[in-house]
């Protein structure tokens, strides 16, 4: 399980490296969340390529504080990628880290190869009994019922409602006015970065919708959508998700 420090405050990542890569992608949870939601994507696409999932200041085994700014998170992820990866590499981004991911490319593209938005969207509008709910220091379950899809097995759900009660609800609270506030709708044609878009058939927190408005605004983009999944697809269908990513980046340099 390693660990970078920067700037004295220690931040963990999971990582996979394969014996012979070129290639390298930079996971980035949502809001809540943490390296964990990437399990499958390390483990199995870590096989081809140098795959870390990071979990964000103040989230899963990382010290420091979560931030209520997306712009915040992204400088972070800048940091992150100096100090561990030192080249260009793909940044994939899960709802609030999709989020980040596209606060990154229009202000550093030139450290990308790629971007990967999955489940996310340009505005990322938050209701307000949630953020009250969080504020007030109390957790939100029924979030969990809106995250997976029809199908998804209970024991993802299980875990995700234990990850909750794990989980400071400022933390939930900061991410979700990370969110509220983000919108980058103006700026999408900025981003020049080859784009990969996952949405998901069943997402009910960011609608396949919103994934359609991201491919017809980012330029050199491609929507891919997943089947029978909610908003936590890499979770539930981690085959068609990493499948995706695969075409994705060896069409690059094919």
């Amino acid at each position: 399980m390693p660990n970078v420090v920067i700037n004295g405050v220690k931040y963990h990542y999971e990582a996979k490296i394969p014996e012979h890569c070129e290639q390298v992608i930079i996971f980035v949870h949502g809001a809540g969340g943490s390296h964990r939601h990437w399990t499958r994507q390390v483990s199995e696409l870590g096989n081809k390529y140098f795959t870390i999932a990071v979990d964000l200041p103040g989230h899963g085994d990382s010290e420091g504080s979560a931030s209520s700014k997306i712009e915040e998170y992204s400088n972070f992820i800048y940091e992150f990628a100096e100090h561990v990866v030192g080249t260009r590499f793909y940044l994939a981004g899960h709802s609030m880290g999709g989020a980040i991911a596209m606060n990154y490319a229009v202000r550093f593209a030139d450290k990308l190869n790629g971007l990967i938005l999955i489940g996310t969207g340009a505005r990322l509008r938050v209701a307000t009994v949630i953020l009250e709910t969080f504020a007030a220091g109390n957790r939100f379950p029924q979030l969990m019922d809106f995250a997976y899809g029809r199908g998804a097995p209970s024991e993802l759900i299980n875990l995700a409602r234990l990850e909750m009660e794990n989980t400071d609800p400022n933390v939930y609270y900061n991410d979700f006015l990370a969110c509220d506030n983000f919108d980058i709708m103006e700026q999408l044609k900025l981003i020049k970065t080859p784009t990969l878009i996952l949405g998901a058939s069943e997402d009910r927190m960011t609608p396949l919708k919103y994934s359609e408005f991201l491919a017809q605004n980012i330029c050199n983009s491609i929507l891919e959508k997943i089947d029978d999944a909610g908003h936590m697809m890499m979770l539930e269908k981690p085959e068609q998700v990493n499948t995706k990513i695969i075409q994705f980046i060896e069409k690059q340099f094919c």
